[in-house]
């Protein structure tokens, strides 16, 4: 897309946005200019959250399907639209819930503990949420003794199980495709060609990765870390829609994107993110269409599995 065009849309976006009483959540994630016709910025659940406490009347999410159907669980008196629907996301795709259910009646007596990176059929089979910056807290507040399903991811279950010490979580056997497929030896050519660079790892990934890691945390957290950071270079091992973000927040400071296995890419991109485009959001806001529509009684039960994480302090 030219600049030209890319500067009409923006206007025209924000003219519905205007007329309509709309916002727009953005996900890190997300190319650099969807992320600049966002009203706010963030990763999937804080946006969700943050969409309960603005007054509009359409909630349009930037972001893949999962994260809408997570605002639209939240708020169910808005009309949240999705500009892409077709945009899944390899992580919730790997837990279906039928298998879902399956697997916990294999373990009678096991609380669930899901990842937000789940389907709203997920969610529903949820005693309580997490996200990558809470999962641990999460899991502490629940009993030692209270054997646990953990899902879906089970590079971020095996993280949390490391970390407390737990024998009695089972784990689900799925991930994220992106957080997958980076490569070790790039990343340590990477700190050899750059000594005084920090490693920063989001939990997805996988053991391996986490063990070299300087600072392992959320998208979120990530941004923090190199904010707080003396350091000037950092390596950054998560989708690489985030070094957007990171530059505009630290133009001082040297953002590296690690690369997968994959010799013919550069740096790790979610394709179901870069799926959202302008010319979608636009076509989104003046049709109003596609609305994220859920059954209302997998909605409340959704709802409260996040809501026992939200009132966790």
């Amino acid at each position: 897309m030219n600049v030209e065009n890319s500067s009409e849309l923006s206007r025209r976006i924000e003219a519905l946005k205007r007329e309509k009483n709309a916002i727009i959540l953005a996900h890190y994630y997300t190319t650099p200019e969807v992320q600049a016709v966002a009203d706010f910025l963030g990763d999937s659940l804080a946006l969700s959250v943050q969409a309960q406490q603005v007054d509009a009347r359409i909630i349009l999410f930037a972001g893949v399907h999962f994260m809408a159907e997570t605002a639209k669980v939240l708020c169910p008196d808005k009309k949240v639209l999705i500009p892409c629907p077709e945009a899944g996301c390899s992580l919730a795709e790997s837990c279906d819930a039928r298998e879902f259910a399956a697997f916990k009646v294999k373990y009678p007596g096991h609380k669930v503990v899901s990842y937000v990176n789940t389907t709203v059929e997920v969610k529903a089979l949820t005693d309580i949420c997490c996200t990558s910056s809470n999962a641990l807290k999460v899991v502490e507040s629940l009993p030692a003794d209270q054997p646990l399903i953990f899902g879906p991811d089970r590079n971020l279950g095996s993280y949390i199980q490391k970390l407390t010490g737990r024998q009695n979580m089972v784990l689900w056997d799925g991930a994220c495709h992106v957080h997958e497929e980076f490569s070790l030896e790039k990343i340590l050519q990477l700190k050899r060609e750059h000594p005084g660079a920090k490693v920063v790892v989001h939990p997805e990934c996988r053991a391996y990765i986490v063990e070299v890691a300087d600072y392992v945390g959320s998208t979120a957290g990530i941004l923090d870390y190199c904010g707080r950071s003396e350091a000037r270079e950092f390596i950054v091992v998560t989708e690489a829609g985030i070094l957007a973000e990171m530059r505009k927040r630290y133009p001082e400071k040297v953002f590296i994107p690690a690369p997968p296995d994959d010799e013919t890419c550069a740096c790790n991109n979610c394709k179901y993110m870069k799926m959202v485009t302008l010319e979608n959001i636009c076509s989104c806001l003046e049709n109003e269409a596609p609305e994220i529509i859920l059954d209302e009684e997998v909605r409340q039960a959704a709802e409260r599995s996040i809501r026992n994480m939200i009132a966790i302090r």
